[in-house]
């Protein structure tokens, strides 16, 4: 690393009584010795400032673009962008600046090439001698003996310089006057620095200087982002063109101002870390210094539980407190916030409840209430009314509600105002309940098939990919969930079974899913490509794949959406109607528990499976289909009035009709000792007189109430044949007969039942 040191004089330059003479000695006292340098350049193997080499073989200038360096870019264009293999294959000649220049051809002359391949001076001798055949003349040796004449100042040049008060060959002399003589020290510094990597830091002002320097080794013991040099010139031509002597003459929104263009995006972001990590070294991080802001950044607040999906550093996360015109509002907002983040809430929550408070104090000034003892039940109720007219789904509307109560709940219970009145408050009533869901969000197993084909799974370009997919389809987990796992996820139980140890990013606790050995394999196979690429490991088992020096920042969920639309238009996966499909990787989830219940699996374990505090919650996930339940329904033997088997013809032209009809009653009509085979559109013309009706079904889970049945009419028709009724024992006696064929049946249905168990 080349290093050019600040002047020796810096410290004692500073003017008399200097606004920003304590910025500067910390500033001084910060920078390490080997960032100190107004022109740094990193090692070759740097992981944070990287700088690849051009793809070109035997080109060491660094990448600008496509793999190529700026000259062989330019070249590629120019031949019209043909296939890069074929350009690498023949690049031409190295590019200006890396060739050597032809020297002259007499022996033991090392000046640069004139013409006729001689030198200047040796050309100005064979003109006087007459310019005779090269073959037969003899060229005087121009250097005296003894002497040799000084080469290039230029270090990969090694012509000799044109005379004793020039100190450029002929050629870089040429150059050197081109571009206006500038100082040739600082001539020859640019034309070695040229397609080099790095950062130059002269013609900045003195602080300016050393706030881009200490920024530079901030970045540097991070060692998470990587940042080519190149984004680090580029936001130190913008700051040169501000015109400004420090990063912190501009406020942060002035500078996010130019971020708004693409092009500059990354240098803008890079710039305002900077200027974020001098003014912490100036004032200071924590509540002391943060509090009285109306911006929060939270990043200065040490100990602030971050979401446990954050995927990636969140430098700059704000809350926005001057959003609350309200002063008094204001001020018990920020203490109630401060409370929350300080006992654990993370930043997640801590927005929403500032979002509760930005639409209250917006109605407040709406219907013109400036004071907290203003504030009753009355008022509150047009508050709901005014939340349920904003746009936004449930979840918006019920967390501005809920959490506005828990504001007013902790202004009573640490009395921080007492003119609160006491029917300021919101009831379990107030908020809506949630819209049930009633379209399953499982996929169709037509559309699975797609997924989990071997030559589809095949498609995908990133192993990361594929095997998240995988995950996500084999072990029912949230997308959240997946991109959290840590390196070494992998379980086993006292039999030696594989699990998935992962993060339950919603319930915010440790879980684990067991797992088939395909899929463990797949996650070993993935481990290793991990450590060919981060030896040091990651302690992450999904890295994001750039940008990321210690390959600790794990992949975002984004990356991986963008990934899976990329890979569904590539395999065309489409649903039954031949329409493409805009599937969510969360419906992986709802596919994986339907899946379960439907082959047979208990809903509690799959309430196990999936990590739910309630069996309501898997319900909602675990759907039984239309087949599973004719399934079920013709694996259980029915019997009608006659003690006859009911069979549906599944395969007949009203096979689906019939059973939709049977299925309707079932689930419309139950009965305490069967089922009603009537449809639901018409009257029943029998009067509770089920047991001898032609389309009363029963089942074997009614053998229990059939017999108890039984035997009450039974008693029945003793009595009324003792007192003589004998229209009523006719009666009864035909209830009894059909009671013990339908007995008969279900008892010889349930004995083929076990003795087929028992068998098996």
């Amino acid at each position: 690393m080349t290093s050019h040191a600040l002047p020796a004089c810096l410290p004692a330059c500073l003017p008399a009584g200097h606004g920003r003479a304590g910025l500067l000695e910390k500033l001084l006292a910060a920078v390490r010795a080997e960032f100190r340098t107004e022109i740094y350049r990193p090692a070759p193997d740097d992981p944070v400032f990287v700088a690849p080499a051009c793809a070109v073989a035997d080109c060491d200038r660094i990448v600008s673009m496509r793999g190529l360096c700026n000259g062989h870019v330019i070249r590629w264009r120019h031949r019209g962008r043909p296939k890069m293999e074929d350009f690498l294959t023949d690049p031409g000649l190295p590019v200006r600046g890396r060739q050597a220049l032809s020297v002259c051809t007499i022996a033991g002359c090392r000046y640069g090439n004139f013409g006729k391949g001689v030198c200047g001076k040796h050309y100005d001798r064979w003109v006087r001698a007459g310019r005779p055949s090269p073959d037969v003349w003899d060229a005087p040796n121009l250097v005296a003996p003894g002497a040799t004449p000084a080469e290039c100042r230029l270090s990969f040049c090694t012509l000799w310089a044109e005379g004793p008060q020039k100190i450029f060959c002929r050629s870089h002399h040429e150059r050197w006057a081109s571009a206006g003589c500038p100082d040739p020290e600082r001539f020859a510094t640019d034309c070695e620095l040229t397609g080099t990597a790095h950062i130059d830091l002269r013609d900045l002002p003195r602080q300016l200087t050393l706030e881009f320097q200490y920024g530079l080794q901030c970045r540097a013991d991070a060692h998470r982002r990587t940042t080519p040099p190149r984004i680090v010139m580029q936001a130190i031509r913008l700051a040169r063109a501000a015109g400004v002597s420090s990063l912190l003459d501009l406020a942060e929104e002035a500078w996010r101002h130019d971020a708004a263009s693409g092009r500059v995006r990354e240098p803008v972001l890079f710039l305002i870390e900077v200027r974020d990590a001098v003014e912490v070294l100036r004032d200071g991080a924590g509540w002391e210094s943060e509090y009285p802001r109306d911006v929060w950044r939270l990043e200065r607040l040490p100990g602030i539980t971050t979401p446990a999906t954050a995927t990636v550093p969140r430098p700059r996360v704000r809350l926005h407190f001057e959003r609350i015109d309200q002063p008094w509002l204001r001020d018990l907002a920020k203490r109630w916030l401060r409370l929350r983040l300080t006992s654990g809430l993370s930043t997640t929550a801590a927005h929403t409840g500032l979002d509760a408070l930005v639409c209250f104090g917006g109605f407040l000034a709406h219907v013109g209430v400036d004071r907290l003892a203003d504030i009753d039940r009355p008022l509150l109720e047009r508050h709901l009314a005014h939340v349920a007219s904003q746009p936004g789904g449930h979840g918006l509307k019920k967390g501005r509600i809920s959490s506005l109560n828990l504001f007013f709940q902790t202004i009573r219970q640490h009395r921080w105002d007492d003119s609160l009145q006491g029917t300021a408050a919101f009831y379990p009533g107030d908020i809506p309940p949630e819209p049930a869901a009633t379209v399953s969000r499982r996929l169709a197993e037509h559309v699975m098939a797609q997924i989990e084909s071997e030559e589809n799974l095949d498609r995908w370009d990133n192993p990361s990919g594929r095997l998240i997919t995988l995950i996500l389809i084999r072990g029912g987990l949230r997308i959240s969930s997946v991109i959290c796992l840590d390196f070494d996820c992998l379980l086993h139980d006292g039999q030696g079974a594989p699990y998935l140890r992962y993060f339950n990013t919603k319930m915010k606790r440790e879980a684990a899913v067991p797992i088939d050995e395909e899929l463990e394999q797949a996650i070993r196979d993935h481990q290793q490509r991990v450590l060919q690429r981060w030896p040091q490991s990651t302690g992450v088992l999904f890295p994001r794949p750039h940008a990321n020096a210690s390959g600790r920042l794990r992949m975002s969920d984004g990356s991986y959406r963008q990934m899976l639309r990329r890979w569904l238009a590539t395999c065309d996966i489409r649903d039954e109607h031949g329409r493409p499909v805009p599937l969510t990787p969360h419906q992986w989830r709802h596919t994986f528990a339907c899946r379960l219940i439907n082959r047979d699996v208990p809903q509690e374990v799959v309430r196990v499976l999936l990590d739910h505090e309630s069996s309501r919650m898997t319900a909602h996930y675990a759907r039984i289909t239309d087949q599973t339940v004719r399934r079920r329904w013709e694996a259980a033997m029915k019997v009608n009035i006659k003690g006859e088997r009911v069979a549906l013809d599944g395969d007949g032209p009203l096979g689906q009709a019939q059973w939709a009809k049977t299925r309707y009653g079932v689930a419309t009509q139950t009965l305490p000792n069967g089922y009603c085979g009537l449809p639901v559109q018409k009257t029943c013309p029998h009067a509770n007189a089920c047991l001898t009706c032609p389309v009363f079904l029963t089942g074997p889970e009614f053998l229990p109430e059939l017999m108890e049945q039984r035997t009450r009419t039974l008693t029945l028709i003793d009595n009324a044949t003792g007192c003589g009724h004998t229209r009523v024992a006719e009666m009864n006696q035909q209830v009894a007969d059909n009671l013990d064929r339908m007995i008969g049946e279900l008892e010889d249905g349930r004995d083929e039942g076990e003795e087929t168990a028992d068998a098996g």
